[in-house]
């Protein structure tokens, strides 16, 4: 049986895909694939921004509000840990998708799969 389709499927566009190099990370295999941390120095020619250096995050790089934490099939993700809460998600079925928790035991996982096959 084919779900429900979601209510408007936009086209989702990411401003940056690749992530923010770490300043000199480049240089040192301890930090080689670590996250983004500020640069901090005084003289520091990413905290700067000069010409040629390193990107810096920033929040002209965020999404668009309307696909903002949609996932590539059109619903926003909500976590669901029992019968009740995925009840909340019945009016709203074309805009969120359930997707149970990952401490919710065997016998509770398994309500919650039935109900959800009912609606």
């Amino acid at each position: 049986m084919a779900g429900p389709q979601p209510l408007q499927k936009r086209t989702i566009v990411k401003k940056r895909t690749k992530k923010f190099a770490r300043h000199q990370s480049d240089l040192f295999m301890r930090i080689r694939d670590s996250s983004w941390r500020k640069p901090k120095g005084i003289d520091g020619r990413v905290r700067r921004r000069f010409k040629g250096a390193l990107p810096m995050p920033s929040i002209g790089y965020g999404s668009d509000k309307r696909t903002r934490n949609i996932h590539p099939n059109g619903f926003k993700s909500v976590v669901v840990n029992n019968v009740a809460e995925l009840e909340m998600l019945l009016m709203h079925n074309r805009t969120y998708a359930a997707t149970v928790g990952k401490s919710v035991s065997s016998r509770v996982r398994r309500s919650i799969i039935e109900r959800a096959e009912q609606l």
